[in-house]
C-alpha cells in the first residue's frame, strides 16, 4: 500500500471517492487533483497528461465527430472511475492494483522525470484499466465489443489525437520531478521512443474482447485481470527506474 506521502493526500481522496456521471464531472475531479498536487508530486504529472487528453474528447464529442458519440462519454467516465477509484482506495491505506501502486509510491521521488510518471499512469490506465472499463461500458450499453464496429471506429479515431498528446507531453514533461534538466543521454530515450500509445489501445481492445467472453465466469475473470495487473505492474517498474 502506498503510505500517505503527501499533507492534502485526505483531500485527494474526497475529491476521487465520488463517482462521476458525465465527462464534466470527470474533468471538475481532474482540475480539483491539478490544483491540490505541488509539482512535486509525480501524481500531478499523469493527471495532467489525462486531463489534456479527457478535454480532447469532450470537444470532439461536443463537434459531433463520433457514430455513437453516447457510447464514447460512457467509456470515458467508466475509464476515469477506475483511475480515481485506485488513487481513493491507496491513498485510504487499502489494496490497490499493483500497477497503480508503482506509481503511488514513488510520487515525490525527485529522480524519475516528469514523463515518467505520465507514461507510468497512463500504462497502468491503458493496460490494466482499459479493458475493464470497456466491458463495463458495453454491459451497461448492451453493445459486444466488436472490431470492425461503429463503436471500434469511434475508439481508434481517437488514436491520433492521442499520439500527438503523448508526443507534447515528451516536450513538454522531459524534466526531473522538481523541473531540473535530465542528463543529455539516458536509457529514459529509449523508453520514450518504445511507448506507443495506439498499440497499447489496440491490445487493451483485443483483452476487452477475451474479458466479455468471461463476464460470466468470475474466477476466471479475476485470474485474467490479476495476470494482466502483474504484466502491467512490471512495465511500470521499468518505465519509473530513476534517470541517473
Amino acid at each position: 500500500m502506498a503510505p500517505s506521502l503527501y499533507v492534502y493526500d485526505t483531500a485527494l481522496v474526497a475529491a476521487a471517492r465520488p463517482r462521476p456521471q458525465t465527462i464534466a464531472d470527470v474533468l471538475a475531479v481532474m482540475h480539483t487533483i491539478d490544483a491540490t498536487c505541488v509539482d512535486g508530486d509525480g501524481l500531478k504529472w499523469f493527471n495532467w497528461l489525462y486531463l489534456q487528453v479527457t478535454q480532447a474528447v469532450e470537444a470532439r464529442v461536443n463537434a459531433g465527430g463520433f457514430t455513437n458519440a453516447a457510447w464514447l462519454v460512457e467509456l470515458d467516465v467508466q475509464f476515469a472511475s477506475l483511475y480515481f477509484g485506485a488513487l481513493a482506495v491507496s491513498l485510504s491505506g487499502q489494496p490497490a492494483p499493483a500497477c497503480w501502486q508503482a506509481l503511488f509510491s514513488c510520487r515525490n521521488h525527485p529522480m524519475v522525470a516528469r514523463i515518467q510518471f505520465a507514461l507510468a499512469g497512463i500504462n497502468a490506465h491503458i493496460n490494466h484499466d482499459l479493458p475493464e472499463a470497456l466491458v463495463a461500458t458495453c454491459k451497461v450499453t448492451g453493445i459486444e465489443p466488436e472490431h470492425g464496429s461503429a463503436e471500434y471506429a469511434d475508439y481508434t479515431a481517437l488514436n491520433s489525437t492521442l499520439d500527438d498528446l503523448i508526443d507534447l507531453a515528451k516536450k513538454t514533461l522531459h524534466v526531473r520531478l522538481l523541473g531540473d534538466a535530465l542528463p543529455p543521454a539516458s536509457r529514459l530515450e529509449d523508453t520514450l521512443a518504445a511507448f506507443s500509445v495506439s498499440a497499447a489501445r489496440e491490445a487493451a481492445w483485443q483483452n476487452a474482447e477475451l474479458l466479455w467472453h468471461l463476464r460470466n465466469q468470475p474466477a476466471l475473470a479475476d485470474n485474467f485481470m490479476t495476470t494482466l495487473d502483474g504484466l502491467t505492474t512490471l512495465a511500470n517498474k521499468a518505465l519509473l527506474v530513476p534517470v541517473a
